[in-house]
Order: structure tokens, then sequence, then C-alpha cells
């Protein structure tokens, strides 16, 4: 396979458990304050991460870069914390729909920063896809939810910062070294604002914490893997599909019946993102 299409597969995979890991942050944002969830899930995420490290030895993830490792566990903790707070007001297809700005970011970030060729069919399908997530989300801009539909352009906004760091971290550190340090930094910087906050959770809140806490290591090394094979561009397509996935579990899991808004920008992106894995 070439390195373009693994990198579509590779991303493809993160955001199908993403998806998942969305839905489950959402039935906790629901019951539980945003920085107690940050704080649980990221706690569980080291918890399910210690026995794979202490395996292969503490000095194997060791970073060369650990201030690059710190700063992008932080933009990415700020990301997250803004995420939460939007989430439990919009729904999934608006929330996943909202974040495929970060592609648009991404790909001028890396043309400007990281010095990745700009391609035309790749701007073409981001363009594309961009284009069906307007479709989805102009509908639902105004109203009450208005306000967080901002927050959670900002978070995007951040989560693009974030993958940016990722991919310059890449070429000095392996994948498993940043999904470590990422649980680290964003649970060490989680502890205080969740201990301000901190109420006691049924078992099955921490339940779902521990399996959110497996899907977001899982996830977060798909998503390196990804952008270790090629050009973080390269990769970008592929997060359009995220739409479909959550369109699926938001009507699965909370009755988010699909509008026909949503399911003609969906159609939009899924063309977008088969055209570039075809060119790849």
């Amino acid at each position: 396979m070439s390195r373009s299409g693994q990198a579509l597969l590779w991303m493809s995979a993160s955001g199908l458990i993403y998806s998942l890991l969305n839905a489950l942050l959402r039935t906790l944002s629901l019951r539980v304050d945003a920085f107690q969830t940050l704080g649980l899930v990221y706690a569980s995420s080291l918890v399910v991460l210690l026995p794979l490290v202490l395996s292969a030895g503490v000095a194997r993830y060791w970073p060369q870069d650990p201030g690059g490792l710190v700063m992008r566990g932080g933009v990415h903790w700020l990301g997250m914390c803004i995420w939460l707070v939007a989430v439990s007001r919009i729904t999934l297809a608006e929330t996943t729909a909202i974040g495929f700005v970060t592609p648009l970011f991404i790909m001028t970030g890396a043309a400007l920063l990281l010095n990745e060729p700009l391609r035309w069919d790749r701007s073409a399908a981001t363009f594309v896809g961009s284009i069906g997530v307007l479709v989805v989300v102009a509908p639902k801009a105004t109203g009450l939810s208005g306000p967080y539909v901002l927050l959670m352009l900002g978070s995007a906004v951040l989560f693009a910062a974030s993958f940016l760091l990722s991919k310059r971290l890449t070429r000095v550190e392996r994948p498993s070294v940043i999904v470590v340090w990422q649980s680290v930094v964003v649970t060490l910087l989680s502890i205080p604002m969740a201990a301000l906050r901190w109420q006691p959770q049924p078992a099955i809140v921490w339940l779902t914490a521990v399996i959110c806490g497996l899907l977001a290591t899982v996830g977060n090394y798909c998503l390196m893997r990804a952008f270790s094979a090629n050009d973080i561009s390269a990769s970008q397509p592929a997060k359009f599909l995220d739409l479909l996935w959550a369109c699926l579990l938001g009507w699965l899991l909370f009755g988010d019946r699909p509008e026909s808004s949503t399911v003609a920008g969906g159609l939009i992106i899924l063309t977008s993102t088969i055209w570039i894995a075809r060119r790849s």
C-alpha cells in the first residue's frame, strides 16, 4: 500500500474509534462535570498504558523533545476542555461536522509551518468536504445552540494546532511515546480543576471512563501512525468520514435522527473522501 493509502487507512480507523469515544464522552458530559470527565478519562488512559510502559521499560518512553510534548499536551487539554463544555448542548453529528474545519487549518498550517506540498487534489477534496460541512452546519448556526457552535469552532482550531505539533513531533518521537506523554500531560493539567469540582460517581461512570481511556489511547495511536506514514495533509480527507459514524452513533445512542441537510452533506463528504482515496 502507498504511504498515502496507509495514512488514509490509519486516519479512517482513528475516526471510527474517536466517533465512538465522542459518543461516550457526550454521555458522560450529560451527567458529570466537564473537568472531572476529562480527569477521569485521561487518568484511565494512564492506567491502560502503565503495563505497556513497565513491560517495555520507562527508558524506552523517555522523549527526545519533552518541551514539545508538554506544549502539545497543553494545547490538546485546552481544546478538550472547550469541546466538553460545548458537546452537551449540540448533537453528535453537529459536533463532528463543526470539527471538520480542523482539516482546513491543518492543511494550511502544514504548508506554511511544516513545508509540506499543498497538492491540488488534496486541497480540492478538502474544499468539497468543507462544502458538505457547511450544508450540515448552516441551518443550525443560529438559535440557542449558537454560542456552543462557536465554542466548538474554537476547539477545532486548538485541535488543529495540537495535530500540527504532533506531526512535528513524529519526526523525532515514536507514536507510542507521543501517546503516553499526551496522557501524562493532560492528566496532570486536569487534576486541579477536577479536584475542585469533584463529586462521587457510581460504578457505571468509572467503567465508562475506563472504556473511554482505552478508546482514547487506541485512537490517538492510530492518529500518530497516520501522521508518521505520510504528510499530515495526505490523511485529512479521510477525516470527513467521521460525520457518517457520528450520525449513526448519534441516532443509535441518543435518538438524534439525521436531518435531510445532514444526509446531503454526508453524501458530499463521502464522495470527496472516496475520490481522494482512489487518487492515492
